[in-house]
């Protein structure tokens, strides 16, 4: 095809004797019809010169000369049929011994394969039924399994380990239940694994709900546990701060003495140590409470997936448990009912910070807090209620301390309590006015029972408690028993009533903070300058009759003074400032207006007296020629009466109060004589009568 291809496309080269032109024309048609190319120029050029004839001989010269090379494919063509129609003849010749060949062989096939063909069949029915034994030991298996997850659920669930039976139920229900070939055991599945789980949802909700009954009486006993446990600590603490007080006191003492008593500080801290290296607030084993039901109820719903709706019923319920814990029994006193209220919501945070803290996210932090701050605000409630219908200040106190506990107990647990503590600080000037009422009654009892006379005191230990307990003592020598005291048992019945309304003070504004001592001592000031000194004031003008009675008025006087500055070193011991502070100040006497009224009384008695014999002046000669050898009779009985009445004194009163009535006294006596001389009677006098 190549060759003739070739052939189509070379121009015609024959050189004939004629026109050279039209053979060139005629090669020229010729090679763009081989070339495919456009005759139109051809044609024009024809018809523009007249002479298309010449273009169709020459275009059928061309045809002419093809149909020979036509002629020449086409034998070639049939020459390669007919070789192929001989090829085909011999190939079918090789087919008819082929289809012989194949038919012998087909039928040696078939005479050994039909026995074969029956042993495969045989094989293939053998096979099956194999299967068929294979599955059903699979399946009888697989119920096998299914009925001992089954059992052990059963057993599970008839000792209580609801856990277990649902780990077996759910086992069951993703490895067994689409894969159990029984139908039946289908149907039983389907039906009893909801009925199931809800048996075990009502089971662990009443072992939940139980729990939620009993930990509110364990609640409360472990509030109490709790604040009594805080109680102890205070205590110790205040031992060890009276310990420390102590041992400044005996600061004056021997050097061994106070190694002795820091050695038994240094015990009694080692003891202390112990003590509290025993007492945790987070150790189950002082602090006790199971928690197991609750934190397996909460695992069983979450194993039931319904941990949410668990969370929401359990702090729906202890919110309501709390809002109960919030009644306040009307039928019964609140100073009576307050340790179990305040004791009842304790326990009831302590529990809910265990669980915060091992919950596993039962309970969230943010629900503790607004519990919390709902607490507290109906407990402020309840204690402005209380407070504002109390009238006694002990009870006040009693209260106070138990809250002041509460909130020490509570804020080791990371609780705010800064609101509790401002009600007991907006109530305390109306616990001190109580107090304050309470102390005058007492103070008005004691002055009344007085009796003006020295106090017997026969043993050591009534020294010890009347005396040496406020420092009123004179001397550090321990006197020889039986012993006189300068003072009245008054002296000591109103120390105690001041001591005691110091440490109530104390006690009542000391609540976790930093106690104020100016505080203590305001209160104090207004006992002492308003109680106190106006009881006396009251006793010395209406109770005093005569000069023993005054000169013991006045010499219990001087003793206060001293108690005085006792009573505010013990007021600033407690409220924890060194001494040193306290002593630095120079501080006004609180009882100057009693002490002034009973010298005032004592000097007027005294004054009167003399004035009795002072009426004897008006027998005085002031003409005398010469001074009297035994000196004047009247200034003799007052000198008799002055010495009696000193040496007396000198007994009962400070040295200073006497010199102060003396002169007083004295002066008196001047200005009356003074005043004789200047009056009507005396016209003349001289040198020998003033002698």
């Amino acid at each position: 095809m190549k060759s003739t291809r070739s052939r189509r496309k070379m121009a015609p080269a024959a050189a004939d004797a004629g026109d050279s032109g039209e053979k060139l024309e005629q090669l020229l048609i010729s090679s763009a019809i081989c070339n495919g190319e456009d005759l139109g120029p051809f044609v024009r050029k024809a018809f523009a010169s007249g002479r298309p004839e010449t273009l169709l001989h020459h275009l059928r010269h061309f045809s002419r000369s093809k149909e020979s090379e036509i002629e020449e494919v086409c034998k070639a063509h049939y020459q390669d049929f007919i070789l192929a129609v001989d090829d085909l003849r011999s190939l079918l010749s090789d087919v008819d011994s082929l289809k012989s060949s194949l038919y012998d062989s087909n039928s040696r096939l078939q005479s050994v394969g039909g026995p074969l063909l029956s042993s495969l069949d045989s094989f293939v029915d053998a096979q099956n039924v194999s299967k068929n034994v294979d599955y059903a030991l699979q399946s009888v298996t697989l119920c096998i399994k299914l009925m001992e997850l089954c059992s052990r659920a059963n057993h599970h669930l008839s000792n209580g380990s609801f856990y277990m039976a649902l780990k077996c139920i759910d086992s069951i229900e993703n490895d067994f239940q689409d894969k159990t070939p029984s139908s039946t055991l289908k149907k039983m599945l389907e039906s009893k694994i909801p009925e199931i789980r809800s048996h075990i949802e009502r089971k662990i909700s009443k072992e939940f709900g139980d729990w939620l009954v009993e930990i509110r009486v364990v609640s409360r006993n472990l509030g109490q546990l709790a604040i009594g446990q805080a109680s102890a600590a205070r205590q110790r603490a205040e031992d060890l701060r009276t310990k420390q007080r102590q041992a400044e006191e005996q600061s004056r003492l021997s050097l061994r003495d106070c190694v002795y008593a820091l050695e038994e500080d240094e015990e009694e801290e080692g003891l202390g140590g112990y003590e509290n290296e025993g007492y945790s607030y987070g150790n189950n084993s002082v602090l006790g409470f199971d928690l197991t039901p609750l934190y397996r109820a909460y695992h069983i719903h979450q194993t039931l997936g319904l941990e949410d709706r668990f969370k929401q019923y359990y702090f729906e319920n202890r919110k309501l448990q709390l809002t109960s814990d919030f009644q306040v029994s009307s039928m019964t006193p609140f100073l009576e009912s307050h340790q179990t209220f305040f004791a009842q919501i304790a326990g009831f945070f302590i529990v809910e910070d265990r669980i915060l803290r091992t919950g596993g996210g039962l309970i969230s932090k943010t629900e503790v807090e607004n519990l919390w701050e709902t607490a507290v605000s109906k407990m402020c409630s309840v204690l402005e209620d209380q407070f504002s219908r109390m009238q006694t200040a002990n009870h006040l106190l009693l209260i106070k301390d138990y809250v002041s506990l509460l909130g020490v107990t509570l804020r080791r647990y990371g609780y705010t309590v800064g609101a509790l503590l401002d009600v007991l600080s907006k109530h305390r000037d109306k616990y001190h006015e109580l107090l304050l009422s309470d102390c005058r009654k007492q103070i008005s009892e004691a002055l009344a029972a007085d009796k003006f006379e020295q106090m017997l005191m026969k043993k050591e230990y009534e020294y010890s408690m009347n005396v040496l307990s406020f420092q009123i003592q004179t001397s550090d020598i321990i006197p020889a028993f039986p012993y006189v005291a300068p003072f009245s048992s008054t002296v000591p019945d109103c120390c105690r009533i001041v001591r005691s309304f110091i440490e109530d003070s104390v006690s009542f504004m000391s609540y976790g903070e930093q106690l104020d001592f100016y505080n203590v001592k305001k209160y104090l000031d207004r006992l002492l300058s308003e109680v106190l000194d106006g009881a006396l004031l009251k006793l010395i003008s209406s109770s005093v009759h005569g000069v023993s009675q005054a000169m013991q008025v006045a010499a219990n006087m001087a003793v206060f003074e001293r108690a005085c500055d006792f009573f505010f070193r013990h007021a600033a011991q407690l409220s924890g400032i060194p001494l040193r502070m306290v002593e630095k100040g120079k501080r006004q006497f609180p009882l100057n207006k009693s002490r002034d009224a009973a010298e005032e009384m004592l000097s007027g008695m005294l004054k009167t007296k003399v004035d009795g014999f002072m009426t004897l002046i008006e027998n005085v000669n002031w003409m005398t020629d010469e001074p009297s050898q035994g000196g004047n009779e009247y200034v003799n009985e007052v000198l008799i009466y002055l010495e009696t009445l000193v040496s007396t004194a000198q007994q009962i009163l400070p040295p200073q109060v006497l010199k102060r009535v003396l002169q007083d006294v004295l002066s008196h006596i001047s200005e009356k004589i003074v005043d004789t001389l200047l009056g009507d009677l005396v016209k003349r006098f001289n040198v020998n009568a003033i002698i």
